[in-house]
């Protein structure tokens, strides 16, 4: 009859590390449950993501290529022939997008322009002045002059080779002329917006 007080502790002792035991391995088993719910997850957003590229590639591989002639407005003009003081010369484009009326280059979109001209001048006098302009009332506004200058020899030409950039507006018309009378050799002049066209800047 005296053991059985000491009996009772122990049996509570044994039942407090059976019931640690038993709540150590129930954490375990939800840790291992979270964690395998995001393993579940993580995988699950890998195919999402994986798919939605194939999509995305598999749409754009089967659209159809896009010249960047249609992209991007440009013009390739070549001209050889004579100027008369005053009055634009008389240009025509041989390749690109942007047209050419009456010889104004007629600009399609508001942006920056790279613009470059090569050409051989035969002067009639001493001293021409090349000039890009843009068409306005009353007085056309210069955007580029080049001074050119006889050098006495009126048999070999002169060369002209610039490039430079151009902020233009749509609907601006732009005219190449000379001050004076000259003959024009192997003239090649070219425009090309630089920026991406914007379907509000841009008329058609």
């Amino acid at each position: 009859m005296e053991g059985r007080p000491e009996v009772e502790p122990r049996n509570e002792e044994q039942m407090d590390c059976e019931r640690e035991r038993a709540e150590d391995e129930w954490r375990s088993w939800q840790r291992g449950q979270v964690r395998n719910t995001l393993h579940l997850v993580s995988a699950v957003a890998q195919w999402i993501l994986l798919l939605a590229c194939l999509i995305y590639l598999g749409i754009d591989f089967l659209q159809p290529s896009t010249p960047q002639s249609d992209e991007v407005p440009w013009t390739l003009i070549r001209y050889s022939g004579p100027s008369i003081k005053g009055v634009a010369i008389n240009l025509t484009a041989e390749r690109g997008s942007i047209q050419i009326r009456n010889g104004s280059i007629m600009i399609p979109c508001d942006g920056l322009y790279l613009v470059s001209l090569t050409c051989s001048l035969y002067l009639e006098e001493d001293l021409l002045k090349l000039t890009l302009q843009k068409t306005e009332k009353p007085k056309n506004r210069d955007l580029w002059i080049q001074t050119v200058q006889s050098s006495g020899n009126t048999v070999n030409p002169i060369a002209v080779n610039f490039t430079t950039a151009l902020f233009l507006f749509r609907e601006d018309n732009v005219i190449l002329c000379t001050n004076s009378n000259a003959n024009i050799s192997d003239l090649s002049l070219s425009l090309v917006l630089q920026s991406p066209p914007e379907e509000a800047l841009c008329w058609s």
